[in-house]
């Protein structure tokens, strides 16, 4: 047996055990189809998990207790994955755009950065009012 916070960063779907920590005392993580609140919850080979990564739900069955967390082979040993695929007619999620720009800097320059002390003086030159 296992904590599992532990196993959700072992086996990688989680970068750092707070947030899978987090994830779990937020109701997120629902073990044999039982909300779980806490995250020192026992969970050994045969348990079912349900929660969400991203804009998926992931259902996956345990299948082992990792000894440590190695790289995406060695984790991904640890558990059968049960998600539903999305059929071929079926459209998947499409992903968000992009928050766009939002023009808090003027004429940002060539790449979309911040823009150079060049850019700032041309752009302070053209809001002057005339001379008379």
């Amino acid at each position: 047996m296992i904590r599992l916070d532990k196993w959700l960063w072992q086996a990688r779907f989680f970068k750092s055990r707070s947030l899978a920590t987090g994830a779990v005392q937020a109701g997120h993580v629902r073990v044999n189809g039982q909300r779980v609140t806490k995250a020192a919850q026992a969970v050994g080979p045969g348990d079912v998990l349900t929660f969400a990564q991203g804009e998926r739900v992931r259902v996956v069955r345990l299948t082992g207790i990792g000894a440590r967390r190695g790289p995406a082979g060695e984790a991904q040993a640890l558990y059968d994955d049960l998600t539903p695929v999305v059929l071929s007619g079926e459209e998947p999620s499409t992903p968000r755009p992009a928050p766009a720009f939002d023009g808090n800097r003027h004429d940002a320059g060539r790449r979309g950065e911040r823009p150079t002390k060049k850019d700032r003086r041309s752009y302070d030159l053209s809001r002057r009012p005339p001379l008379e």
